[in-house]
């Protein structure tokens, strides 16, 4: 599945390095990005009842994943859920046939990555895609959602303006713990102006909530396939790329068959994509887990039991963000996707000869229309690609 880099003279004593590079990873993937899970699965067609056992789902993903494969490998890959496949069901909402059928699509998602992993031909006309078109997709898609703390510091101030405050001081000082500071700030005022539910405590330990999944065409067009391209664009990439940015050789088909499994099991319960990490995985991968690059294994683990312990807070979590205005909530999200926003815009711009049809594509995904019952997400990558292929013909 993949090689470690040479290792360098270990250091006796624990492994302290790695452990809190590891539970840093879990806290900030966690804090940054749960309330954008529960928003988006809310937007989906999920009850809290059924959006608490998606997170919970997810969550226990995640932790297997990590903990198994670090401890299988003696490598620190990490995995992550998709935070733009979170977006992307924000900005698409319930399909036709309700929650179920947004269960269908998971599954549908979950089984064109593991064909990925199995059939390498499939895995290269994904790759083919050109990173220029997905990116400007994934920031067609980001960019109602980074608008809502505009709208939020428009319609309640006095709640929103903190939090950004907050979070633009983080970035100035800490600018890792940002987004978890923003969270922080955000349940601080949310603790002081909302009440939660009688009750909530009481139900406070997740429960697990099947799902029968129902599979339509118009949710695999809508959310299953933006979903997957999305995952392998925006988060398998860029985390094959971390790993070998760090000297680990990886072999990218066999976690895609983990993954995509991972997510066709945990999609009944509400989970949605699991794949591997980027931005945390630079966190367990890189010198900040540790001096030497053969013990840097330990980081994923860990992350993965901190997981475990973030799991059981699932239910609280989908208490408390009901009872929350929800505006500020995706104000929150919108904070947090800010960067990728940046990344995906640079990434979409960065060839010259590309620009006008990822623009397009932009465009198009940003518009939010839906022509024949199919998302603007799909919309812009066909415009994208057909703009490209016209302006690399041969001029007459």
């Amino acid at each position: 599945m993949s090689n470690a880099p040479p290792s360098s003279p270990a250091k006796p004593g624990l492994p302290v390095q790695p452990v809190i590079a590891g539970v840093l990873a879990a806290m900030v993937g966690y804090a940054s990005t749960f309330a954008l899970v529960l928003a988006g699965l809310a937007a989906a067609g999920a009850t809290p009842a059924q959006a608490a056992s998606g997170l919970l789902a997810s969550t226990l993903a995640v932790a297997l994943l990590n903990i198994a494969v670090a401890m299988q490998t003696r490598v620190p890959i990490s995995f992550a859920w998709s935070t733009p496949g979170v977006a992307l069901l924000l900005s698409i909402g319930s399909p036709e046939g309700g929650f179920a059928a947004t269960i269908g699509a998971f599954i549908t998602a979950g089984a064109l990555v593991v064909l990925a992993g199995l059939w390498p031909r499939f895995a290269r006309l994904v790759s083919a895609i050109p990173s220029s078109i997905a990116n400007a997709m994934l920031a067609g898609i980001l960019l109602s959602l980074c608008l809502a703390p505009l709208r939020a510091v428009a319609e309640m101030p006095m709640l929103a303006l903190p939090v950004i405050l907050a979070w633009a001081l983080a970035l100035r000082f800490v600018r890792r713990y940002a987004v978890p500071v923003a969270v922080l700030v955000t349940v601080l005022v949310l603790a002081t102006t909302t009440s939660l539910p009688p009750g909530a405590f009481d139900q406070a330990w997740p429960t697990p909530e099947f799902v029968f999944p129902v599979f339509t065409l118009d949710a695999t067009i809508r959310i299953a396939l933006p979903l997957f391209v999305v995952t392998m664009a925006s988060q398998n990439l860029p985390g094959l790329a971390v790993m070998r940015a760090n000297a680990y050789a990886v072999r990218p088909s066999p976690l895609f068959v983990l993954t995509g499994l991972a997510s066709i099991t945990a999609a009944p319960f509400g989970g949605h994509s699991v794949n591997l990490a980027a931005i945390t995985a630079a966190i367990c991968a890189g010198p900040e887990a540790g001096p030497d690059p053969a013990r840097r294994w330990i980081a994923p683990v860990a992350a993965g039991f901190a997981y475990l312990a973030l799991a059981l807070a699932a239910g609280l979590a989908a208490a408390f963000i009901v009872a929350s205005p929800p505006l500020l909530i995706e104000s929150v999200a919108g904070l947090a996707l800010m960067t990728s926003l940046a990344g995906a815009l640079a990434g979409a711009l960065d060839d010259p000869d590309a620009r006008l049809p990822a623009t397009v594509t932009f465009v198009t995904a940003a518009s939010g229309i839906t022509v024949l019952g199919i998302g603007a997400a799909f919309w812009g990558i066909l415009a994208g690609l057909v703009l490209g292929w016209l302006m690399r013909r041969p001029k007459p």
